[in-house]
């Protein structure tokens, strides 16, 4: 897949005015941490084992999504990963393809019954394993949002695409889409200030409560979610929702 350059300015602004570490000094975090070489090889070794052991889960998935909404099976779609490089994301689907002749046109009108199963149990990331698996997600991360936004990120919220995207993050078991943008974000950069290993079981334990208790599937007034403007949020367009945003 192509890459997707972040602005230069984006990059090195981003970096000036990060958070200022305890010492008082901001954290560069285009530097490699010794723990960012282990996370690589936990998530091959977590995706194996979600991709082998659950490879029954996975067919059984894949044949309700292929009586209900028929084929494709999976939704494939492009998002920018680690330092903005585009790679396809692949997840069930959850929504019917827009067809106004039979009123299917909003999110709330393709959205079916099956379709807020998956989200809200959040068996429709599963296939996200395999990006995990070939190093274009971790398990742990900021979520990947839609290409176009990078243009509207602010140095700071670029800051994001330093590390590679993953299944769940800080912000998801902060409250996922029920958070606003800014929050998002902030949640965002503070994983990548402070990513450790403990920091990641935490939030692998967090997501679990998170996925049983069912909160912040959906942002507040909308079936799916708000669009990213760079500055006020908006309905989203019709359209399979974006991934990224529930969890």
């Amino acid at each position: 897949m192509p890459r997707v350059a972040l602005d230069g300015t984006q990059l090195d602004a981003g970096i000036a005015g990060s958070t200022p570490g305890r010492n008082g000094t901001h954290p560069d975090p285009t530097t490699r941490r010794p723990y960012d070489r282990w996370k690589r090889l936990l998530d091959v070794l977590g995706a194996l084992l979600v991709l082998i052991l659950g490879a029954p889960l996975l067919a059984l998935v894949a044949l309700v999504v292929l009586v209900t909404h028929g084929r494709p099976v999976l939704f494939r779609h492009s998002r920018p990963g680690l330092h903005g490089e585009v790679f396809e994301l692949v997840k069930f689907r959850t929504m019917r393809h827009p067809d106004p002749a039979r009123g299917l046109v909003t999110d709330e009108q393709r959205l079916t019954r099956v379709g807020q199963w998956l989200r809200a149990s959040s068996l429709d990331e599963l296939p996200e394993f395999w990006n995990v698996l070939r190093g274009e997600m971790s398990v742990v991360g900021p979520r990947p949002h839609l290409v176009r936004y990078l243009a509207l990120y602010s140095p700071e919220q670029a800051r994001r695409h330093d590390v590679r995207p993953g299944i769940t993050g800080l912000a998801q078991v902060r409250g996922r889409n029920a958070l606003d943008w800014d929050a998002k974000f902030a949640y965002d950069i503070e994983y990548v200030d402070r990513r450790s290993f403990l920091l990641d079981l935490r939030i692998l334990l967090a997501t679990v409560w998170v996925v049983l208790s069912r909160k912040g599937i959906s942002a507040p007034g909308t079936a799916t979610w708000h669009e990213f403007t760079g500055n006020s949020p908006v309905r989203s367009p019709a359209g399979e929702p974006d991934p990224a945003y529930r969890g």
